[in-house]
């Protein structure tokens, strides 16, 4: 199955995270780049995760998952190594209008978490599907080496002009020229 490259306003969601390991922890550091309205929901937490829900204010109950805790959620990450809870998990989600993340069980996945780079407003993201995350993470790094460091500065001054400039013909030449000697200056030519 081919997954659809969705980009999401994070800001009004309600995300639940159930576990608190490794893994648990990676997810929540991607997902603080675009929202802090998480919970988490776990018996244990290792350090780095409870330094980022100190960080963050971000909500934790230490207790084990208990079914109906996705109620109100409209994304739930399932971190854990208990196969049974993804996939009751999943199930309960069904009815509801909830996404699921179940890491490593693609079969109890709504989405996926793609490889990704973000500088400001820029964000980039590489999947293969499931087929190689490994894939996907060098070829992260491999393009997160040749993006200029000021690209979000260069995106904000941007935005801003989209702003103020009357939109038409001349907005769009403007912006491509803009555009294109960035490129010029900060990107090698291949």
């Amino acid at each position: 199955m081919a997954y659809f490259p969705m980009l999401i306003d994070m800001s009004n969601l309600k995300i639940l995270v159930v576990g608190g390991g490794a893994i648990a922890t990676e997810k929540l550091k991607k997902l603080i780049d675009f929202t802090t309205n998480i919970t988490l929901i776990s018996i244990e937490i290792e350090k780095s995760a409870k330094e980022l829900i100190e960080k963050y204010g971000l909500t934790l109950y230490k207790r084990a998952y208990v079914k109906g805790d996705i109620a109100g959620f409209d994304i739930v990450i399932v971190a854990t190594d208990t196969i049974e809870l993804h996939r009751a998990i999943y199930e309960e989600s069904r009815d509801l209008k909830t996404l699921i993340n179940s890491v490593d069980n693609t079969q109890y996945c709504d989405f996926i978490f793609p490889s990704y780079v973000k500088r400001g407003d820029l964000t980039i993201a590489f999947s293969t599907g499931g087929a190689s995350p490994a894939f996907a993470k060098q070829l992260r790094q491999y393009i997160e080496k040749i993006i200029p460091q000021n690209i979000g500065d260069f995106l904000k001054d941007m935005k801003s002009l989209r702003k103020i400039m009357p939109k038409g013909k001349e907005r769009m030449e403007y912006f491509d020229r803009v555009v294109k000697e960035y490129f010029k200056k900060h990107f090698k030519q291949i």
